[in-house]
């Protein structure tokens, strides 16, 4: 027993002597939705899925109220509610029954979503009646909280009865059968003290309370009301209570339901720690919540994409998970996707740091750095369940981009202690990724990216762009280590691939780079595949373009390698994400890359598009299996608007990030789904990289070196934008604030606060703008570098002004 469950012992271990309590004497929780923000959700889409997000615990169901079989990685049972490594029920019934007739909660006329917590209203033929259901997930506590709100909004009153149907389904997550975990079938019995049903999984210790802890009729057996039969190996059973309603008086019924995957004991304190303090639970998610949405908080002419940012800070937080005994850290989407990557990661959380969130970042990486481990030689895992067990040990351009992550986090953070930490396996995982996987010796890696088209494995450019990005990163941590001569080697290698990559991906003849380097033999087996996948969409375009592409290659010598664009897939994009692109061609690249979009954004793979993808404004139709043919999806978006800031482009980065917001809230209130506007997962942890680097490292154009205290601030917003701010920005130790304001005299202000006045902040600015500054009112002088004027200055409040022009 741990210090934690002591204490707790020590407090409430004694049985319960509440067990009348009456939950409608309580004001209902929706009251302290006061002044939060919620989002109404699109009738059109109220049988789709939402989520009650929680650390530990979440419930997924359908914004009208219902829990279908949902999901494809356990086919049928990714919704419902779960408590990883375990699922504890597949959801719940709710019915009025009236003296002559009764009514299934099952169509939800609204869905409202909160950052914290969620509300479905559903109207009755009972004349009169309104009923209202919300719950949360309090963090940190394996269980959650429903509460069914009745109004009497009419003038007689109203008497029924309120029936609650639990469905247990106590089963293992994806891969249990590796662990050990096998589905038994389902116990249940009754909790007088708690007037609650427990269920037990039959062949193992897990368990799930569920009941409001107040008086109530109970019997076993599904709904007779509602039609529910969810599959699996689970049972039911129901909690009636008499309502009567005065006229114009509400009454409110508090459900708890509380799991546990290692005691009936567990299982009981959780449920009673949920009826001593839900309305806690919710205020301290409420504040974290308030703390979440005030870093890197924005103030934007696109009011749009100013709240797309914000809730996708949320989103974030809806995809934490928890398993104490594997680790804490960033799941990838939700519903088939809750556990944890080491590549989504790798993007997510270069924006988690720019956001604030060192907290999950840190845990994150050592929870991917830990279960990495397990390969021995730095290759980093790609897929890992909640039950700690692998399922993909890492795909090539994982080990990479792990390393990219540690410079990135480092240069916001500062700390030593975490360089010196992970930058033994980075060293271990670059010696792997090259002694392993480059066997021609040409400095570009074999084998799956970001792209795992069967077939694909042949020289990415994505890995070799990540490779390139890994090694420069590196350089710079061996330097700071005080490995100089490791350094000199990184950066030689870097500077070699910069080169290769430039000229061995590039293909004159497309007007971009290479999808993959590889032989003819290789690349006509691609293009036969990739001809029946555009046939079969209707892509007259593409397949015109790859038989002529396949006519080519039969008069290439069949083993001799080159680049070759056969699928123009997203990760072409790739070399102006990372910077490294030669500006003629990054510009070249980025222009023909605009091809392949739709309203949304970008293909996923090029050849999926057509002149009709302009029209796009509707649905996602995929296809009956779940697939990302004919995706556009918010990452490959975002690589496309960080590669134009890049160059430059900020107005073209602007339409990208504008395609995405497209997405906000279009089918999930308050969310933007993986595939746009509204397939495959309805809340996805990348989308922070796709929006977050490029607002708050491009658009204000914050780029720390925080070992240093040197804050790098060069500002390249949009055309359109006059006037833009960012408040909060956690630097190291350090919180910077920068308004920026355009006045029409073509000069710019822009007032610059900092937590720590002993920082250097490097400002700098195009040199065909202002050449003129003053700091504080005081002229200062200009330095010109590069293409840019610079200031550096130090203090806790600045305000700088640029005159005049070099025109």
């Amino acid at each position: 027993m741990n210090l934690r469950h002591a204490l707790f012992f020590l407090g409430i271990a004694l049985p319960l002597l509440f067990s009348c309590n009456n939950n409608s004497t309580q004001n209902p929780l929706s009251f302290q939705l006061d002044n939060n923000e919620g989002l109404i959700g699109n009738p059109e889409y109220l049988a789709t899925p939402f989520v009650a997000a929680g650390d530990r615990v979440y419930m997924v169901g359908h914004q009208d109220g219902t829990f279908p079989d949902l999901g494809w990685h356990v086919k049928g049972e990714m919704g419902g509610i779960w408590n990883h490594p375990i699922k504890l029920m597949d959801g719940f019934t709710a019915t009025i029954i009236g003296e002559d007739n009764s009514y299934c909660l099952d169509a939800a006329h609204q869905f409202i979503n909160y950052p914290f917590a969620n509300k479905h209203l559903f109207q009755t033929p009972i004349p009169g009646l309104e009923v209202e259901r919300f719950q949360f997930v309090p963090d940190g506590v394996q269980g959650m909280v429903i509460e069914f709100t009745f109004r009497n909004v009419d003038k007689t009153e109203i008497s029924f009865d309120f029936e609650f149907t639990g469905y247990t389904d106590l089963m293992p997550v994806w891969l249990g059968e590796r662990a050990g975990m096998t589905d038994f079938e389902d116990q249940i019995s009754f909790d007088e003290g708690r007037q609650s049903w427990l269920g037990k999984d039959e062949g193992n210790d897990w368990y799930v309370l569920f009941g409001a802890n107040q008086k109530a009729k109970n019997t076993e057996g599904p709904s007779e009301n509602c039609n529910y039969s969810p599959q699996g190996n689970g049972k039911a059973a129901k909690l009636s209570y008499e309502i009567k309603l005065k006229p114009e008086e509400s009454k409110h019924n508090r459900f708890f339901i509380a799991g546990s995957y290692t005691s009936k004991t567990d299982a009981e304190k959780t449920f009673d720690k949920l009826n001593l303090n839900a309305e806690t639970y919710l205020e301290d998610k409420k504040k974290h919540y308030r703390q979440i949405a005030s870093k890197a908080k924005i103030t934007i002419p696109d009011k749009e994409l100013e709240k797309a940012f914000e809730w996708v800070k949320y989103n974030t937080e809806w995809l934490v998970r928890e398993v104490p005994e594997v680790g804490r850290g960033l799941g990838a989407g939700m519903p088939d996707y809750p556990w944890w990557f080491g590549v989504d990661n790798e993007y997510t959380l270069k924006g988690a740091i720019t956001t604030g969130r060192k907290d999950l970042v840190y845990s994150t990486i050592e929870l991917i750095h830990n279960l990495s481990e397990a390969n021995g030689n730095g290759k980093i895992v790609h897929e890992v369940s909640s039950n700690g067990v692998i399922f993909n040990p890492g795909n090539i351009n994982e080990t990479p981009q792990f390393a990219s992550l540690i410079w990135w986090v480092y240069q916001w953070t500062g700390d030593r202690e975490f360089l010196a930490q992970y930058f033994p396996t980075v060293k271990k995982g670059l010696h792997w990724l090259m002694d392993e996987n480059d066997k021609d010796g040409n400095l570009f890696p074999d084998g799956y990216g970001m792209m795992e088209i069967h077939g694909l494995q042949s020289e990415m450019i994505d890995v070799a762009v990540y490779t390139q990005k890994a090694f420069a990163d590196a350089a710079q941590m061996a330097l700071v280590m005080g490995e100089d001569s490791i350094s000199k080697s990184y950066q030689h290698t870097a500077e070699l691939l910069i080169e290769k990559i430039n000229e061995d991906f590039w293909v004159e003849e497309f007007n971009g780079y290479a999808d993959f380097i590889g032989t003819a033999k290789e690349a006509i087996h691609l293009v036969d595949a990739a001809i029946i996948r555009a046939d079969t969409l209707n892509k007259p375009w593409a397949v015109e373009e790859l038989k002529a592409t396949r006519k080519k290659l039969s008069t290439y010598p069949p083993n001799k390698k080159q680049g070759f664009v056969i699928f123009h897939n997203w990760v072409v994009n790739t070399p102006m994400e990372m910077g490294i692109a030669d500006p003629d061609k990054a510009l070249i690249a980025l222009d023909k890359g605009k091809k392949f979009t739709n309203p949304f954004g970008v293909f996923v793979t090029g050849i999926d598009r057509d002149e009709s993808s302009d029209l796009a404004d509707g649905s996602f139709v995929g296809s009956k299996a779940f697939s990302y043919t004919g995706a556009v999806m918010t990452l490959p978006t975002g690589v496309s608007a960080i590669g134009e800031n890049n160059y430059g482009r900020p107005d073209e980065a602007l339409n990208y990030l504008k395609r995405m917001t497209k997405s906000f809230g279009f089918a999930l209130p308050g969310s933007i789904y993986e595939v746009s506007p509204d397939y495959g997962m309805m809340a996805q942890a990348w989308n922070l990289y796709s929006f977050g680097v490029p607002i708050v490292t491009q658009f204000f154009g914050i780029q720390p070196d925080a070992g240093n205290k040197v804050i790098h601030i060069s500002p390249a917003f949009p055309s359109s934008w006059k006037e833009a701010k960012i408040e909060n920005v956690s630097i190291g130790q350090n919180i910077i604030s920068l308004e920026f304001q355009l006045k029409e005299n073509g000069e710019a202000e822009v007032i610059l606060n900092q937590s720590d006045g002993d920082w250097e902040i490097v400002f700098s600015w195009p040199e065909d703008r202002q050449d003129q500054a003053t700091l504080n009112g005081n002229k200062i002088e200009v330095n010109s570098n590069k293409g840019k004027n610079r200031i550096t200055f130090t203090g806790r409040s600045n305000t700088l002004v640029l005159k005049g022009a070099n025109r």
